[in-house]
């Protein structure tokens, strides 16, 4: 990964050692780029309940516009809700709730990239449009 990748998720707020994880880099590197910004130490805290943040810190970018989901769950919890990770990405690059069965669009395994997911409608209109193909 990436330095800019390292910066961004130090924007973030995440530790160095949840950032070290997720580029898979060493926390020495990441705490040395945190120093460059002069950006004081991570403070532990309590880990967000909020499903999106829960779902950025569970996913991995490609070199080719993917976004790979790295957690075995397909689950995060909402409150008392548990939301499967397609949905919760659906929402994401929506800005609304689904319809129906959400799945990739893309045909990539695990990824839950915002834009490459689809719900029944969608499907539906593609299915529409470009016939059984799509």
């Amino acid at each position: 990964m990436s330095r800019a990748a390292i910066v961004a998720l130090l924007q973030d707020g995440l530790s160095d050692k949840a950032i070290a994880r997720q580029v898979h880099v060493r926390c020495r590197t990441v705490a040395g780029v945190r120093a460059e910004l002069g950006m004081p130490p991570h403070k532990p805290g309590p880990t967000p309940s909020n499903p999106d943040d829960l779902f950025w810190r569970r996913t991995q970018p490609t070199d080719d516009g993917h976004l790979l989901w790295t957690s075995t769950s397909r689950q995060l919890r909402g409150g008392d809700n548990k939301l499967t990770v397609h949905r919760i990405a659906f929402r994401i690059g929506n800005q609304r709730e689904p319809v129906g069965n959400v799945t990739t669009g893309c045909g990539r395994a695990k990824c839950v990239h915002p834009a490459h997911v689809e719900d029944q409608p969608m499907r539906q209109q593609y299915k529409a449009i470009f016939g059984e193909a799509a």
